[in-house]
């Protein structure tokens, strides 16, 4: 439960952090690390210069039974004593603060660069003693007789956006995966403060492309609260029929790799075109098949005439008889469940310990989903089931898609048959001053959260944005550790995670 020097609100609700209180650097540290081991976990850690050294750090705790979003604060100069070694959820998290604004937190275990930023601070690296400057960064390294070092990228063979994975070897065991990425740094979060104009609405659109609409739904209901903008019913449910469709478009075209990872053509080949079936029936709502120009604050920019209804219900009969044919035959095929069954295993514990989200935790037996949690928009009056398995592995990952392929497709028949009438868009006012506010929706990866403060004249003065790729990438480390070195490209694809999300 929230302690003392805290606040607490819920998704998406307004509030100013002159109600949470200071609590003293030592005091904020114990407050996270406490709520962390009570069951929270750690949903944003941002921090902000607010000069001579000084700067304003802030931590979103999440508490999902609760429903609860837990809102510590503190102001601390230069540095503070690290919350990492007690609380693993915050490695990402103070890495990515250190690296930003030169934050640091003393006693870090391995305060690196993520991004390798353009830049160098005058903190230094703790880990070495050295500045911490553009493309520069170490490399953990094992020793020993016949232990070798194998490096991935940033270029690959395919038409994927660019990383670097650092493996550390014995034999075809894999000991230790570093992953570095910032190769698809392009600032947005930067070029949202001073907004909201007319471009940032394609910033979020864009920042993650195929998670368009998760985004732009976590966007505009920012906006939304800040201006006290109510959205109907219908542009709820036409905002909840795009996302799952995301989601459905997605998870199939992940089955479908990961069927492509292990040579089994048939599920591979039938995925490929089913997913554009889907991304098809999106670009129907709007145009787009990535839901770009749909999602706007105040409602939709499209809405749904009754052909256009029958349209979908029929389309997504043929894709639910489809997909079932090209899925399954994967959980029939003795050589396919051979490269899925126990490869890259993680177990609830080390779920729990790093804060996965997502598919990555529902496949750890942990039913984790903002729509259940923090329900938002249509999924606070109709909901759907969380799907979730326990084995944890490349198995778990892949059954959990399949399982909620099927029931957001059953949701969209829901919503279609029983789509309210009303408005689709409302003017939105200008932005209340001096306030912040936290957005979590449910990706088709897992939870986004938007983190944003305006200034007194009502505009953007920070915008924090956490994709999950940025909780889960730290998971697919851990899920290589003693697997063979080539089972990497199938436990890579069951997490799917994004480059250009993380890095914005």
């Amino acid at each position: 439960m929230p302690l003392e020097q805290s606040l607490t609100v819920h998704n998406g609700e307004v509030f100013s952090l002159a109600g949470a209180g200071e609590a003293p650097v030592d005091r904020f540290r114990n407050e996270v690390i406490q709520s962390v081991t009570a069951g929270g976990r750690i949903a944003a850690m941002v921090a902000r210069p607010i000069g001579n050294s000084r700067f304003s750090l802030t931590a979103v705790v999440a508490h999902d039974a609760e429903s609860t979003l837990q809102i510590i604060t503190a102001k601390v100069e230069r540095e503070y004593a690290s919350i990492t070694p007690q609380c693993p959820q915050a490695h990402w998290f103070e890495r990515e603060i250190f690296e930003q604004c030169g934050l640091l937190p003393a006693g870090h275990p391995w305060l690196k660069p993520i991004r390798f930023p353009n830049r160098v601070h005058g903190a230094e690296n703790e880990t070495r003693g050295q500045p911490v400057a553009c493309g520069v960064a170490d490399f953990f390294r094992m020793e020993g007789e016949e232990v070798h070092e194998v490096a991935v990228g940033p270029v690959h063979a395919g038409i994927i956006e660019p990383g670097h994975f650092r493996f550390q070897c014995h034999g075809e065991t894999v000991y230790h995966l570093e992953i570095s990425l910032g190769y698809q740094h392009r600032g947005i979060e930067r070029a949202l403060i001073g907004g909201p104009n007319n471009r940032s609405i394609h910033y979020i659109e864009t920042l993650a492309g195929d998670t368009s609409i998760g985004h732009t739904i976590a966007y505009c209901r920012a906006v939304e609260a800040l201006s006290q903008t109510h959205v109907s019913a219908r542009a709820q449910v036409i905002r909840g029929i795009a996302l799952e469709l995301e989601r459905i478009a997605n998870h199939i075209g992940d089955l479908g790799a990961l069927a492509g990872d292990i040579g089994y053509l048939p599920t591979m080949s039938y995925c490929g075109r089913i997913r554009g079936d889907v991304l098809n029936m999106t670009a129907l709502l709007c145009g787009n098949r990535f839901g770009r120009n749909l999602i706007r604050p105040g409602g939709v920019a499209f809405d749904l005439d009754p052909e256009m209804i029958e349209q979908l219900k029929r389309r997504a009969g043929i894709v639910a008889k489809d997909t079932k044919v090209a899925v399954e035959l994967l959980w029939e095929s003795p050589s396919v469940m051979a490269r899925f069954d126990q490869i890259g295993a993680l177990t609830r514990e080390d779920c729990n310990r790093i804060g996965l989200v997502g598919v990555a935790a529902r496949a750890c037996g942990i039913p984790r989903d903002v729509r259940q949690d923090f329900p938002f928009g249509i999924y606070r009056f109709a909901q759907i089931p969380v799907s979730s398995w326990h084995s944890g592995d490349v198995f778990a990952r892949a059954y959990v898609r399949w399982l909620e392929i099927q029931r957001s497709l059953a949701f969209i028949g829901e919503q279609l048959d029983s789509l309210p009438e009303g408005p689709i868009l409302q003017t939105t006012a200008p932005l209340k001053p001096d306030c912040y506010v936290v957005t979590l929706a449910e990706g088709w990866r897992g939870e986004i959260c938007h983190f944003a403060a305006t200034d007194s004249q009502g505009r953007w003065e920070q915008y924090k944005v956490v994709d999950p790729s940025f909780h889960n990438w730290f998971g697919l480390a851990l899920a290589l550790r003693n697997q063979q070195i080539s089972d990497f490209p199938v436990c890579n694809k069951s997490f799917n995670l994004s480059y250009c999300g993380h890095d914005l």
